[in-house]
């Protein structure tokens, strides 16, 4: 499936880097602020989703209910926090293999692209140093429906050049995986079998490859 592809598009947090740990920690102070306590096991539930509906989440787990205007508000008090934590973040904290499974797609003129709902995924990549690697960026920026919804992927794609059935995607969330299947990918799940079960192949990480 790897051998014949000719473009790969990549989900960023927990594929190419581990932003989630600073996600968690913005998120956990926001909930501070509001009076209520948000743990990892909460953190689970806003793997590969956006923003705005992350925040809804948080919210539900807290039992408040705010209007659009204050919740574009904590939304963005959030993000500053993000930002902050993750203006530090350097090569050395590229995931396991991602340079050199880049690198080497590179070399065998495979389209490279980032589909990520990270409305900071530019700005990750050029902290990260890799930027230069990647053909097509899109991002939450670009893109209005987040994953499940296929619209990500399917866009990078577009931009490539090329057809659904000649891209791999890979993700390490259950709904960046289905939103690969739902644009007619094939999907490398980056984690757990047990979670990823709809990929068709499932590796630690990108060393594996």
């Amino acid at each position: 499936m790897l051998e014949h592809m000719k473009g790969a598009i990549f989900d960023l947090d927990g594929v190419i880097v581990d932003t989630a740990k600073y996600h968690f920690l913005a998120w956990r102070s926001l909930a501070e602020e509001l009076g209520f306590e948000f743990t990892e096991a909460h953190n689970e539930r806003l793997k590969g989703v956006s923003r705005m509906r992350s925040l809804d989440i948080l919210l539900e787990i807290g039992g408040l209910e705010f209007g659009e205007a204050e919740k574009l508000e904590m939304a963005e008090r959030k993000n500053r926090l993000y930002v902050q934590y993750i203006s530090r973040l350097e090569e050395s904290e590229l995931l396991p293999g991602v340079l050199d499974y880049l690198s080497s797609l590179k070399k065998r003129g495979v389209g490279i692209a980032l589909g990520s709902a990270s409305k900071n995924a530019a700005f990750i990549l050029d902290k990260l140093k890799i930027a230069g690697l990647f053909d097509i960026i899109v991002d939450g920026n670009t893109v209005s429906r987040a994953k499940p919804d296929p619209e990500v992927f399917q866009t990078a794609c577009r931009r490539l050049g090329l057809q659904p059935a000649d891209c791999v995607v890979f993700e390490d969330a259950e709904a960046g995986v289905a939103a690969a299947v739902a644009a007619g990918m094939r999907v490398v799940g980056i984690g757990r079998p047990e979670v990823l079960k709809s990929a068709g192949i499932v590796v630690a990480g990108l060393h594996e490859l």
